[in-house]
């Protein structure tokens, strides 16, 4: 059975219908899709509002750590059919999609939620891209909590 697998770092808008397309087989009948998006305002911690944020990514390292990702994902849930993963990259503006997780199967009961959580937590874990925001009190990078282990 082809399982298609999609990763990929861009600077063009998601399309979630033609994404959804490419991972869904004749056999699929459900996907979770997870999108993140640019936030305007952001209410927790330090409240603030945002202007808009730069993402930037080293293409080869990021798209090589999202296979990994997708890998992982098909050790763990071995059920799923198809995966995108996507991180758009550039100056992005509030209500912008910056990065699309989608996992198709054939039922929702084969952990396909799962799978689609387990990939934007991991990705925002090891892949390396990295924010700038920019808001009307200046700019600054946003810093992950993941310092990678030998060998990863």
């Amino acid at each position: 059975m082809d399982r298609p697998t999609i990763f990929s770092i861009t600077e063009s808008e998601i399309d979630l219908n033609e994404l959804l397309s490419r991972i869904t087989l004749t056999s699929s009948g459900a996907a979770a899709i997870f999108t993140g998006m640019v936030r305007g305002q952001t209410a927790r911690e330090q409240p603030h509002e945002t202007e808009y944020l730069e993402y930037e990514a080293y293409q080869p390292m990021a798209e090589e750590k999202m296979k990994q990702v997708a890998d992982e994902i098909r050790d763990r849930w071995p059920e799923v059919e198809g995966i995108a993963i996507v991180q758009r990259v550039g100056i992005l503006y509030p209500k912008t999609p910056t990065v699309l997780i989608a996992c198709s199967a054939a039922h929702r009961d084969t952990g396909v939620f799962e799978a689609a959580r387990y990939g934007i937590d991991r990705l925002k874990e090891i892949v390396p891209i990295w924010k700038k925001e920019v808001s009307p009190d200046g700019e600054f990078w946003v810093e992950g909590d993941y310092y990678p282990k030998s060998g990863e």
